[in-house]
């Protein structure tokens, strides 16, 4: 007898030829561990033909829903939109590469308790550029620091979830959402389990340099640190420059024959200048989001979705996170 519902959340990207053997393996350490299953997969508007083969899994399973969005959202936006489909006791978000392996589904299950939320799978090590090994240090840093993460705690893709949470999580109406930083916001009953991270099926990472620092600065939607550490440093400035103007006068007083220095100046411009700049880009990335969030900007748009069968195919008009907030 089953004793609950996972739900398992997977955005897909470049998934045409792994997608498929991720739905069956998962569902098989799922139904071994007693729990039935549920599948939402998201296509994030792939460019080979990804909505066709979780189109196909959608209509040959009758716990498969794939949804298609209408164009690139990315990663955390396609999470999004498959958290507002669930119905399971549990929620499962993993990746359509099979590097967040089916096997170690066991590993997070066995450290949810009753005093646990979330689990986030650790990576002893990870199977990743050296690159991308160090851009994930920072990212996890930077999250410590804003949004005051407890240092033994450790962020990955691989994350299971107790059903409140996601379900709370889909209450964010902001135009730029982050998994990993929604749920600190929501718990702190928050633990980690080792899982080993295997090597990627097939294809390449679709995350750029680029695209993973857009993903940082998301981070910039659950802390107003970045404001307050723009104004210590203009704080800063303004007093050392308020010192050093004093000895300068000083100096000039009781030694007339000091020469002023045309280089100290240019130096001080320079970073006075810098850190105004940088401030002023602080502060615009903020307004920015705000002017995005207020114009109710979508966190995604369903162009269809399918559920079990052809029959139940339902082209619909372009629907977003903000409908449902309306509904």
């Amino acid at each position: 007898m089953a004793i609950g519902k996972i739900s398992v959340v997977i955005p897909c990207y470049r998934s045409e030829k792994t997608i498929g053997k991720v739905v069956r393996l998962t569902r098989e350490e799922i139904t071994k561990l007693g729990y039935t299953t549920e599948f939402v997969l998201v296509n994030d508007c792939s460019p080979d033909d990804t909505v066709g083969a979780i189109t196909q899994l959608a209509r040959t399973s009758n716990d498969v829903i794939a949804i298609d969005l209408a164009k690139n959202f990315g990663q955390h936006g396609a999470i999004m939109s498959g958290l507002h489909h669930v119905t399971g006791d549990f929620v499962l978000l993993m990746d359509d590469d099979m590097q967040t392996h089916p096997s170690q589904i066991k590993k997070l299950l066995g450290a949810m308790d009753e005093n646990t939320d979330v689990v986030f799978g650790k990576y002893p090590a990870r199977k990743e550029a050296l690159w991308r090994r160090l851009g994930s240090k920072f990212s996890h840093w930077t999250m410590q620091v804003m949004s005051n993460i407890p240092a033994n705690i450790e962020m990955s893709n691989y994350v299971l979830m107790r059903e409140y949470v996601a379900r709370e999580m889909c209450r964010y109406e902001g135009p730029f959402p982050t998994a990993q930083g929604l749920i600190f916001q929501i718990t702190t009953h928050i633990s980690n389990a080792d899982v080993e991270h295997f090597d990627r099926e097939s294809g390449v990472s679709g995350y750029t340099l680029r695209g993973l620092v857009k993903l940082w600065l998301t981070f910039l939607n659950s802390s107003m640190l970045p404001l307050r550490i723009a104004s210590f440093l203009g704080a800063f400035m303004g007093a050392f420059g308020i010192v050093l103007a004093l000895i300068l006068v000083l100096r000039r007083i009781f030694d007339p024959n000091v020469a002023l220095g045309w280089s100290s100046t240019i130096v001080a411009i320079l970073t006075c200048s810098g850190i105004i700049v940088m401030a002023l880009g602080i502060v615009g990335e903020y307004v920015g989001r705000l002017f995005l969030t207020v114009n109710k900007m979508p966190q995604f748009i369903e162009r269809r979705q399918v559920v079990g069968d052809p029959t139940d195919e339902t082209p619909k008009e372009p629907s977003s996170q903000t409908d449902r907030s309306k509904s």
